[in-house]
């Protein structure tokens, strides 16, 4: 059994799943341990839960490789959780993890957005950084909007809070040259969402895994802590 946990990043994973990945809400505290309980042969993380619930716990993750279940991790949680675990075996994918990976990405917040309801289908309320970031990166390459709005848009976009940012107050709070109008119209058609492509190459990656590979790396030992006992033996959903 494959289980992907999915949320605002790619709302459209049940149907693009099928019946190949069981597809859950975005992963909070516990539901790794449960899936590896329910007999998860390879568990997929994508987007997670942090601000009103506790967040994917990396012990838990540790736990499902030494359990030899696979672990991927992209686009959001995923990329974090697979930045911080991969040297363990968990596996990441996509441009964001390699940025969080390598260390030109720092920020946990640069991948959270506001967004509404699982019932609405997660509709973005803010733009997330990445997504931010990799539509200037292609209009630079495109050489679509001058150098010296693409450093005031950037600027502008990173010092939002991430509920609050959008191409529209980024537009208003970057001192562009060009026109503010144009430039938000542009942005707006030309937006890359980053989040979606890693997310949907991750569902690749899921579907194609073959239970044989191994999912620990390295010579290391889980250690069930107090506190792992502690939380392992409370009833997870």
């Amino acid at each position: 059994m494959k289980i992907l946990f999915a949320g605002p990043s790619l709302p459209d994973a049940a149907a693009l799943c099928g019946d190949t990945i069981a597809v859950r809400p975005p992963a909070a505290h516990g539901d790794v341990l449960a899936a590896v309980r329910a007999g998860a042969t390879a568990i997929g993380i994508i987007d997670g839960n942090f601000e009103h619930v506790a967040p994917v716990w990396h012990k838990e993750i540790l736990h499902a490789l030494e359990q030899g279940t696979a672990v991927f991790g992209a686009a959001s949680m995923g990329a974090l959780r697979a930045a911080e675990c991969d040297t363990f075996g968990m596996v990441g994918i996509g441009r964001i993890y390699e940025d969080y990976a390598s260390g030109r990405r720092m920020d946990d917040a640069d991948v959270a957005l506001l967004h509404g309801p699982a019932e609405l289908g997660y509709p973005a309320l803010s733009l997330p950084l990445v997504n931010a970031d990799a539509t200037l990166d292609q209009l630079e390459r495109e050489e679509a909007i001058e150098k010296y709005d693409i450093l005031k848009l950037r600027s502008a976009a990173a010092g939002l809070f991430y509920k609050e940012r959008t191409w529209l107050t980024i537009v208003e709070r970057a001192e562009t040259a060009s026109d503010r109008a144009v430039l938000l119209q542009l942005l707006l058609a030309a937006t890359v969402d980053q989040k979606r492509a890693d997310a949907l190459a991750l569902v690749h990656a899921l579907a194609g895994f073959d239970a044989k590979t191994p999912a620990k790396r390295g010579n290391w030992t889980f250690r069930a802590t107090s506190l792992w006992r502690a939380v392992a033996n409370q009833p997870v959903a």
